[in-house]
């Protein structure tokens, strides 16, 4: 038990009697004695009570505070309540000798006298009055309800939302075009979405009988374009038809895909919201331009080709030199021929001849044949091929490491910065010369000095941009330099006469290699073995 203190009245005398503490218990508190006797206006001497005080800490002590007898005193407490009103204290003080005890009902009837509405521990209290009260306590005695805290809401999708889906390999080696799951399809039916609402909890109460609202949730809707259903109670989306199904800014949409045989006279050049699929060929000089994915199960020719998303071409691609593809995604051909081909994403196929590739992350040619002959492939983070080059010579040249959207920024930057610089000797020259006749004591027209003001101003001008286009083409040639984990990595052969570039390297093969992987590794392209 804490230490405790109890008055005592004798031979008209009121003193006080200080019981130390027992079993680890907190000794008489200082402050609780000087508030008991103010509110009872009990005069005392402070520095003997505070003597007092400390020494009943090891023992029972007992000291005189008036030559006069005081009433007795019931048992008593003291009140406090938690600044949020969730939980109410008493703190009990003894009777004095001769004093009555408090009744539990007679603490239940004071709380709610003084307000608490709710949350009175009322088994608590009679289980502290049936037994030894531990005076000099903080005893809990009424509680508050916490707020149960809810959920947000969250929606679940029953379609792939990812799009960098890759091409699989058969069991025989070759490609399989037609498994690539980068389109998500659905059937008309088909539940695409479902949300799952918000929990908004529940309130709880302060002692004052106060509601308390629980924190604010997120709440959510399902947004969905055409060709969808909602269900009765606004949770589950489903398809009304049979078609491609894709996520959008947090929308979901279903698109019809549009079907053509042939992209040729009949049809003449698509541009198409949705993605296209064309079952059979893409002829010469036709434009195919679609926001999703363009799919052709037979072959393009010298036509071009431009997807938001992904190309898909399952038979391959002979450009005859003029042909393109620009896709926002990947690129997947059978084989591509004399055609320019740029991706954002991957490009893979089974064999590329005299073309040129550009892909913002890999080229992966894979498969029977997996060959890069003549032309030009360039990747940011690697190219993998079985065999590169040709026995016969043709030039072939690997880039890795190295953006092309980057590389034709800093060769952008350069024409200006030469152009600037131009600009700029030609304005100091006519400055120096203007100099050199005001020194000689020429005197220059209001209208020659209002020049000799704009060319100093263009001059500072042309100063500044040129020094902002040098600080950004250096800060773009550092990252071409920091590619350090580009790599080409060839299965098979290498031919010699390839020439090979990662970041701001390059060698040119000299002899016939097998079986190699190319990295950058002290300010040079070295071959490590596979």
């Amino acid at each position: 038990m804490n230490g405790y203190f109890r008055l005592i009245h004798e031979d008209g005398k009121t003193g006080i009697q200080l019981i130390p503490p027992t079993e680890g218990g907190e000794p008489v508190s200082v402050n609780d004695v000087s508030e008991y006797l103010s509110q009872k206006n009990i005069t005392y001497n402070k520095d003997v009570l505070y003597k007092a005080i400390a020494a009943s800490a090891e023992k029972k002590t007992v000291i005189l505070l008036e030559k006069r007898t005081t009433l007795p005193e019931r048992e008593c407490y003291k009140f406090t309540i938690t600044p949020d009103n969730m939980r109410a204290y008493v703190r009990f003080y003894a009777p004095s000798v001769g004093g009555e005890l408090m009744s539990a009902d007679e603490l239940i009837n004071d709380l709610e006298i003084r307000g608490i509405r709710h949350g009175i521990l009322k088994d608590e209290i009679r289980t502290v009055f049936a037994g030894r009260r531990d005076y000099g306590k903080d005893i809990l005695v009424a509680q508050g309800t916490e707020p149960v805290h809810g959920t947000d809401a969250y929606i679940e999708y029953y379609f792939n939302t990812d799009k960098k889906a890759k091409p699989s390999l058969k069991e025989d080696g070759s490609v399989d075009f037609f498994q690539l799951n980068v389109v998500q399809h659905c059937n008309k039916g088909d539940v695409l979405a479902r949300l799952i609402p918000e929990d908004p909890g529940e309130y709880g109460m302060s002692l004052l009988g106060q509601r308390i609202k629980p924190r604010d949730v997120k709440r959510l809707t399902l947004k969905y374009g055409n060709n969808i259903d909602i269900s009765e109670d606004n949770t589950t989306l489903i398809s009304q038809v049979d078609g491609h199904v894709e996520l959008v800014e947090g929308s979901v949409f279903v698109s019809d895909v549009l079907i053509v045989e042939n992209v040729d006279n009949a049809t003449g050049n698509i541009d198409y919201e949705g993605s296209v699929q064309i079952n059979g060929n893409v002829n010469t000089n036709f434009q195919v331009k679609a926001k999703g994915d363009i799919e052709v199960k037979g072959v393009v020719e010298g036509a071009f080709l431009e997807a938001g998303e992904n190309i898909i071409i399952a038979r391959g691609v002979n450009g005859m030199g003029k042909g393109s593809l620009k896709a926002g995604g990947n690129i997947i051909s059978k084989f591509l021929q004399s055609v320019t081909a740029q991706a954002e994403g991957y490009i893979a196929s089974e064999s590329v001849l005299h073309s040129r590739l550009m892909a913002g992350t890999e080229i992966n040619i894979d498969g029977k044949k997996g060959f890069i002959t003549g032309g030009s492939v360039s990747a940011v983070k690697s190219v993998n091929v079985k065999t590169l080059g040709s026995p016969m010579g043709a030039d072939t040249v690997v880039e890795v490491g190295v953006d092309p959207n980057l590389t034709a920024r800093i060769k952008e930057l350069q024409e200006q910065i030469e152009v600037e610089h131009g600009e700029i000797q030609s304005i100091q020259q006519i400055l120096i010369s203007t100099k050199k006749k005001m020194t000689q004591g020429v005197k220059l027209s209001p209208e020659q000095l209002k020049y000799v003001q704009t060319l100093v101003e263009a001059n500072q001008m042309k100063t500044k941009i040129v020094a902002e286009n040098v600080e950004e083409m250096e800060r773009l040639q550092s990252q071409l330099k920091g590619n350090a984990g580009a790599n080409v990595t060839v299965r098979d052969t290498v031919h010699p006469g390839t020439k090979i570039c990662i970041g701001d390297v390059s060698m040119t093969v000299r002899k016939e290699m097998q079986f190699c992987k190319f990295i950058k590794s002290g300010g040079e392209v070295k071959m490590a073995g596979l």
